[in-house]
């Protein structure tokens, strides 16, 4: 005989197996407040999520010690040579191979300094690749891919903070000496527990069910830009907030490189041109040939002598 189903917005009681597993995140469980969302007007749809993803930076904030302390053990290690490496699944790992990519154009990082891995490979960045997030062995495969050493990092990015390709690729990656990071979005995880630092980011139950692109995406994204960002800044990549190591690769990036050098020399625009003319377009170079009064080559020096840092050039220069 079937029992009865349960009324609308009665709790389950979890059963054996993984679904049960699944009800005990905070990232999966079930709102009957919002069970007639599909029901209500688009406008006040979107005040609810506005007001859901307003409780994203509060949940950050929390954990800013924990981020403070992970920027500065990557930034000492890639001080040394050391390469930061992002692995994740889904959208947790498209958000690692997005953070990689934008770091060449911003911080003209060197090819491979930072990079992403995601399971599935490639393909998985556009479309959905079944079943690569449950392998554990196919990351520890694309990190050995890497040939990691013990100066690299690897950030493990999940929002279940279970997802056996990220917890298998930071226990991969440490078994190997290398620093690591677990970024999830429920307490407890095993990905936090598997890594040298855990951030955990509570952002809790979803307005889609389960939808953790929402809330736990949009917080995996700002703890990846302080990752990242945080790291450069610490590496002399930026001149106060500019970008002076920015790649000119387009129009647009070019204006901004003459804008950084008048903003960082109070310089003219005939002296913008004629400094980044004489450095190739280097921004760091033309601020210190502008600041410090010395040719291209010279400030060439002084920044190579300076591991790039540009306040130590200047220095260096007495400027």
């Amino acid at each position: 005989m079937n029992s009865p189903s349960p009324a609308p917005g009665t709790p389950v009681p979890p059963g054996p197996g993984p679904r049960s597993e699944l009800e005990t995140l905070a990232t999966e469980a079930f709102r009957p407040e919002l069970a007639e969302i599909d029901e209500l007007p688009t406008l006040e749809i979107a005040r609810l999520m506005n007001g859901e993803d307003r409780t994203v930076p509060a949940a950050v904030a929390g954990k800013l010690p924990e981020i403070a302390a992970a920027v500065d053990a990557v930034a000492a290690r890639m001080a040394r040579g050391g390469r930061l490496v992002y692995a994740g699944a889904g959208t947790a790992g498209r958000l690692g191979v997005l953070d990689a990519s934008e770091c060449p154009p911003t911080f003209d990082t060197a090819p491979g300094q930072v990079t992403g891995v995601i399971a599935g490979g490639p393909d998985a960045l556009v479309t959905a690749v079944e079943g690569a997030e449950d392998s554990a062995e196919a990351a520890r495969a694309d990190l050995d891919a890497l040939a990691l050493t013990p100066e690299d990092t690897v950030v493990g990015v999940s929002a279940s903070g279970r997802t056996p390709y990220a917890v298998g690729a930071v226990a991969h990656a440490r078994a190997l000496g290398a620093l690591t990071v677990g970024l999830s979005c429920n307490p407890d995880s095993p990905l936090a527990a598997a890594a040298e630092h855990g951030i955990e980011i509570v952002t809790g139950p979803e307005l889609i069910t389960g939808s953790t692109r929402l809330k736990a995406g949009t917080a995996q994204k700002l703890v990846l830009n302080m990752l990242s960002t945080i790291t450069m800044i610490r590496l002399g990549k930026t001149y106060g907030n500019l970008m002076v190591d920015v790649r000119a690769s387009n129009e647009k990036l070019r204006a901004r490189s003459r804008r950084i050098v008048a903003h960082a020399t109070g310089a003219g625009d005939a002296e913008v041109e004629r400094a980044l003319a004489a450095t190739g377009g280097e921004v760091k170079h033309a601020v210190l040939v502008l600041l410090a009064d010395v040719d291209g080559p010279t400030a060439a020096r002084l920044l190579e002598d300076s591991g790039g840092r540009l306040r130590a050039a200047l220095a260096a220069a007495g400027g």
